[in-house]
């Protein structure tokens, strides 16, 4: 007689565990044991711009991500450090590739160099000369510094807009990252803007 009792209880105990399990694994995605990225998945991880990509996740670790995210980032902010996004203020100037390599302030440096680079010479709006470059180094890192130079001229824009081919190189800690960007005016204007 206690045997039937005690194979029910394990039975009632397994299938309970079993109900739990598949509610957690839903709730968070599933358990698996981790998995080790091959030598190969290096470069997937990497946008076409070469700068790192996010994956998707599973519902569960993008809320529990979330949270850590803006915590870590609210305590990053008051204690001074930023991440390596562009900002606002030069997302005309720079391009992906070259703006998550740098800091802000670095960020404002290449945007800087690029302005220095497309001014005119002469009167105010005249194009750069092709040639004309400018270099900054980083104020805020060690063994970060950039380039940027006019390589190509294209006065003759079917939309009337005067249009050059900026060439950006930034070097961070020996890397070396180049990034081609093509900016118009309109003219009389007398700034250049990046082109999609």
């Amino acid at each position: 007689m206690n045997l039937p009792i005690r194979k029910s209880a394990a039975l009632s105990l397994a299938a309970a565990t079993l109900l739990a399990s598949q509610t957690a694994a839903a709730q968070f995605g599933g358990f698996s044991l981790p998995s080790f990225p091959s030598a190969s998945s290096s470069s997937s991880s990497k946008s076409s711009d070469g700068c790192p990509k996010g994956k998707s996740k599973s519902q569960g670790s993008s809320i529990l991500g979330g949270f850590l995210g803006q915590s870590v980032g609210r305590a990053a902010s008051s204690a001074g450090i930023s991440s390596f996004f562009p900002s606002a203020e030069v997302a005309d100037t720079l391009t992906n590739a070259i703006a998550c390599k740098l800091d802000p302030e670095e960020q404002k440096q290449a945007a800087n160099a690029t302005l220095e680079a497309t001014r005119g010479t002469g009167e105010a709006v005249a194009a750069p000369a092709v040639g004309s470059s400018s270099s900054w180094t980083s104020q805020t890192r060690e063994n970060v510094s950039g380039t940027s130079t006019v390589i190509a001229r294209n006065d003759n824009d079917k939309s009337g807009m005067q249009c050059i081919t900026v060439s950006d190189v930034v070097i961070v800690n020996g890397e070396e990252t180049n990034a081609n960007k093509r900016m118009c005016r309109k003219p009389g204007s007398a700034r250049y803007a990046l082109m999609a």
